[in-house]
């Protein structure tokens, strides 16, 4: 992994770029926004991937596998922290003398003096995110957006659009979001992670007060999440609105309820809309008061906030249906941390009626499942009915000895609840051989879990016969 240097000089101008690592879903959003700015891109990826195909067919030349070669006439370089130091193409662009910037400042370029809605949080940013460039699309208005994943009704992680209003999820998880010259900071929560990065958890704590005390116009932030109001009692920044179900929220949320897609009352000020969203969960509508908090900063008024929020159908790779086999349905959902499985299970929960919740669980990098293992087996065993624990997807990490999706499995109390199953296809046939007609099966993980999804699939259906 390579440790962005914020300090690097941006180039004034850049005409071709070139993407390391351009098939990630922020860097194939980011491409796809410098293809749309009429900027030459070309970029390469470890694997082919439809973010890929679909750069192509934008225009882009796309490679896979890296090698220097693939540089061409690139005059700038752009990569993400999870390519290694030895990558040939950043090691001959550095030797070459080539400006080799970090995505967010690629990002903070094409941004430049715009005014900036940025979204940051441990848990919600990407959905947050993706409600208020829908519901700002809704009202008439047209943002530029860059999401970390596919906004379900636009069929895209980014888009141009014909107003200044630029709308981003930020990443905490290295401290770019600092970066950005933001006019609306939106805080989801703050819930420590990262921390192979920030180093502790009061370094965490301090780059969300410098992001949101960093903000020009406004701060929105939970009023909730014990985190969020950590940060909150440091900022000293004028204008900071909180939401969420507290009593002393500036808008907050009542009468929740969650027999199916999630409503509840919202309340600013003087008044009250009451509001169903198209989507289950708790944590859904706590996003989307956020989302409506922000919109309220933005000048709307509180109706039409709700009313714009309410038909956001979700994104990709959050609570998605991919298929029903034997009256099985499978479900994907890119939760990776305790917290955003707890929240993804119980939105589950919700809506499965008397079906069972099995869960497939890839753990994500060796140092948070050997940091939070027993944390990750307390939920799911709280949450699911039976879990199945894939081993561990490593992403940017080498693995560490003894680190293991075992060390999840183990942790569970009841162990007739769990099974470690390392092989793929021994996972898929285990779990159509557990799921029954009417229950839920989930695969959880930011990896590549959810291509063990047409193996379940298939099974489901041969064990049907």
């Amino acid at each position: 992994m390579i440790r962005p240097d914020l300090s690097l000089p941006i180039p004034e101008s850049i005409e071709a770029a070139h993407f390391i690592g351009i098939g990630g879903s922020g860097m194939s959003g980011l491409a796809q926004m410098f293809l749309a700015r009429g900027i030459r891109v070309s970029g390469s990826d470890r694997a082919d991937s439809a973010a890929l195909r679909a750069l192509a067919d934008a225009g882009a030349r796309v490679h896979i596998g890296h090698d220097a070669a693939h540089l061409g006439d690139a005059d700038t370089v752009i990569h993400t922290g999870a390519i290694w130091p030895e990558n040939p193409e950043f090691v001959t662009a550095k030797e070459r003398g080539m400006p080799v910037i970090h995505r967010s400042q690629a990002l903070h370029w094409l941004i430049g003096d715009r005014p900036l809605v940025s979204v940051a949080g441990a848990h919600g940013k990407t959905t947050s995110t993706g409600m208020i460039v829908t519901a700002l699309q809704q009202l008439g208005a047209d943002p530029n957006f860059v999401n970390g994943g596919v906004i379900a009704q636009l069929g895209a992680s980014s888009g141009p659009g014909a107003d200044d209003l630029f709308v981003i999820e930020a990443d905490e998880s290295d401290g770019t979001f600092a970066l950005y010259n933001t006019s609306v900071a939106l805080v989801t929560n703050v819930d420590p992670d990262h921390l192979d990065h920030w180093g502790s958890e009061d370094a965490f704590f301090g780059g969300f007060v410098k992001f949101a005390g960093g903000a020009r116009d406004a701060v929105v932030i939970s009023a909730d999440d014990s985190g969020a109001r950590r940060v909150h009692a440091a900022l000293s920044h004028r204008n900071v609105t909180t939401f969420g179900t507290s009593d002393h929220a500036d808008v907050r949320l009542s009468n929740i309820r969650t027999d199916g897609p999630v409503s509840f009352t919202l309340t600013a000020g003087a008044d009250s809309v009451d509001a169903r969203l198209a989507i289950p969960g708790v944590h859904n509508a706590i996003n989307a008061a956020g989302a409506i908090a922000v919109l309220l900063e933005l000048g709307y008024g509180l109706s039409d906030a709700v009313r714009a929020v309410a038909g956001f159908t979700g994104t990709v790779r959050r609570f998605e249906l991919h298929g029903v086999e034997r009256g099985v349905s499978v479900y994907d959902d890119y939760a990776h941390h305790p917290t955003e499985v707890a929240a993804a299970l119980a939105a589950a929960r919700s809506v499965v009626g008397s079906g069972r919740i099995i869960a497939v669980h890839q753990p994500h990098t060796y140092s948070r499942t050997q940091l939070m293992s027993r944390e990750f087996a307390q939920v799911l065993e709280q949450y699911a009915d039976h879990t199945v624990v894939l081993d561990v997807y490593g992403a940017r990490e080498d693995p560490i000895p003894g680190v293991t999706g075992e060390l999840v499995s183990s942790a569970f109390t009841e162990a007739s609840d769990v099974r470690f199953v390392s092989d793929w296809q021994e996972a898929a046939e285990y779990t159509a051989a557990v799921a029954k007609d009417g229950d839920y099966v989930i695969t959880l993980g930011c990896g590549n879990v959810y291509q063990i999804i047409p193996q379940v699939l298939h099974a489901l259906a041969l064990s049907g016969n």
